[in-house]
């Protein structure tokens, strides 16, 4: 019987030693699971707008331009009373290659819209007229700045910048001008268009990189281009009209 007590003095000090080491590897496994286990945060996208100059708002993919004076024509509102917007790749980085520091506030707006430089757009007369138009909606037979069609914008263009008089109708338009190859379009140009089954319904001045300055039925004066799904099909040639 001595000998048994001996035995279990040795024996539960051991045991109670080899439990509470099994404790101890239990917490540290447990704590090293759940440890891995966890996920890191996600990192928020950025969507803060960014802001270059008055009038002049860029996010990525957009151009927006707002009703504030730009130049020394007043910018318009669309039909539907909001703000244009102009959809062009990655606008907000090709303002900072463009010369800022050099350029007009009407040459930063609208180099955006005819993807060119700055340096490119040199006709600041043009460019204050079609801010003066831009915007204004699309009526048949109009020609005031509350509606305007598009012969009697094209009107207004040749004859406030380029001091030409134009007949009022695109079809006569087309007939007097002097036809060109799509290859030899130059700033002032005519393009001419087939909308509505006539031989020409609709027409705007050309600019430069394919696009063209309008009064469109759908979205008033605006620029458009002329590899445009819409447009492309449609096109029934290019004139100048000269002295």
């Amino acid at each position: 019987m001595s000998h048994l007590k001996k035995i279990q003095h040795i024996c539960l000090p051991l045991l109670a030693i080899l439990i509470l080491l099994g404790c101890s590897s239990v917490r540290k496994i447990s704590t090293k699971d759940s440890a891995s286990g966890a996920t890191a945060p996600k990192k928020i996208k950025s969507t803060a707008r960014r802001e270059f100059i008055n009038g002049i708002e860029v996010t990525p993919g957009y151009l927006v331009t707002s009703s504030q004076k730009t130049g020394t024509g007043n910018a318009k509102k669309g039909g539907n009373g909001k703000d244009q917007t102009v959809t062009y790749g990655k606008a907000d980085n090709r303002l900072m290659s463009f010369g800022i520091e050099n350029a007009n506030m009407l040459q930063l707006k609208y180099a955006i819209a005819t993807d060119a430089s700055v340096e490119k757009l040199t006709n600041i007369p043009l460019l204050e007229v079609i801010d003066k138009w831009w915007g204004t909606k699309y009526c048949m037979g109009g020609s005031t700045d509350n509606c305007i069609d598009c012969s009697a914008f094209t009107q207004v263009i040749m004859r406030d910048v380029y001091q030409l008089s134009l007949p009022r109708t695109s079809q006569e338009q087309y007939n007097i001008a002097e036809k060109i190859e799509l290859e030899d379009l130059r700033e002032g140009d005519l393009v001419f268009f087939n909308t509505s089954g006539r031989d020409i319904s609709h027409v705007g001045v050309y600019l430069l990189n394919n696009k063209f300055v309008h009064a469109s039925t759908s979205g008033g004066v605006m620029i458009s281009d002329l590899n445009e799904k819409y447009w492309q099909p449609r096109f029934r040639g290019a004139g100048r009209v000269t002295k």
